[in-house]
């Protein structure tokens, strides 16, 4: 009996020390990467990689593939988790809003966004910074340079180079229409802007129809035929990005005018690089969406290591292709930045 009251109040003893001292704590878990003593780069204090949402105009267009390749290389690099989502059409303004916020809501670390309407992706840009979540918009902006970074193409100066390739190709002389992408669109509004200003050296050059494609290469068709028929002595076409350049090229074979009506578009997807060979196109205008995505990602990640970003704008260039530069080095390390496949 004695035996068992001594055993009692040992438990009664041992349990009052657990209460006052609290249970033993785990070893802190060693970081998995970067410097010892803090975790990586690309991690969170949790220890789990850290989410970078990369949300485009649209994703089906080589231009965007090309995008997600830099975001890839990026993340890579910063050994982070990049998510990759894009609205169902660069027209549905709607949907990637609602794709912000959705990436907002899941708490991500970062967003790099090519925004649809530069007037309506104010308000969920501004709903993830006030949450702490840095944001960089790329290739297409914001109205209101709320963004930590934009990083682009100079599109007036892009547009204002198309007019100059156009205005080569017909010889100074006639009529020519634009084919822009999305009214509203910061990227469309700034080409046409450009393309605009550039004609104005050229007196004898005369603009004469400017359709929007909706970014859609059937409409890019269509319109070019409607162009075509209202103005039959149509001299020249610029088609302010790929959708456009792909849908005017196939008009012109349709009707068979490669010959008498001369094209320049923007960007260089594969259909568009054959077309310039072909001479249905005279030249392109082309952009870096490598770079985009790669220094986008880049970019969010200075912010969330809190270094400063000194550039509110990065201009990731331009540079006019036609046949007589094509086949050149630098070409076609920006045509091809992974290399062909």
């Amino acid at each position: 009996m004695q035996t068992r009251s001594r055993w009692l109040g040992l438990l009664f003893i041992a349990a009052v020390s657990l209460a006052i001292t609290g249970c033993p704590k785990e070893k802190p878990a060693e970081p998995t990467g970067g410097q010892s003593g803090g975790a990586s780069a690309g991690a969170t204090d949790s220890g789990r990689k850290k989410r970078i949402a990369v949300i485009p105009k649209g994703t089906a267009h080589s231009f965007w593939q090309t995008v997600l390749a830099g975001a890839q290389a990026a993340g890579q690099e910063e050994n982070v988790e990049i998510i990759w989502q894009g609205p169902s059409g660069e027209t549905d303004i709607t949907g990637q809003i609602n794709l912000v916020q959705n990436q907002i809501n899941a708490g991500v670390d970062g967003i790099v966004l090519a925004a649809t309407d530069a007037k309506s992706l104010i308000k969920p840009v501004q709903d993830a910074l006030s949450k702490n979540i840095p944001v960089v918009t790329i290739d297409s902006g914001l109205s209101e340079p709320i963004s930590l970074c934009y990083i682009a193409t100079n599109n007036v100066e892009g547009g204002r180079q198309a007019a100059d390739a156009l205005a080569k190709a017909i010889g100074e002389m006639g009529k020519v229409g634009l084919l822009i992408f999305l009214k509203g669109a910061r990227s469309s509004d700034e080409r046409e802007q450009g393309f605009i200003e550039g004609l104005r050296k050229y007196p004898n050059i005369q603009l004469v129809s400017t359709l929007d494609i909706q970014s859609d290469p059937q409409k890019a068709l269509e319109m070019t035929l409607n162009m075509l028929n209202a103005h039959p002595d149509l001299a020249g076409i610029f088609a302010a990005n790929e959708p456009g350049g792909v849908g005017a090229a196939n008009a012109l074979r349709q009707r068979k005018l490669t010959d008498k009506v001369k094209l320049v578009a923007f960007d260089a997807s594969e259909d568009q690089i054959k077309s310039l060979n072909e001479g249905i196109i005279q030249a392109l205008v082309v952009q870096d969406p490598f770079k985009m995505g790669y220094f986008g990602v880049k970019t969010v990640m200075k912010a969330i290591r809190k270094e400063p970003i000194s550039e509110k704008f990065i201009d990731s260039g331009v540079v006019v292709v036609n046949k007589e530069n094509i086949n050149t080095e630098s070409i076609q390390k920006l045509l091809y930045p992974q290399g062909k496949k």
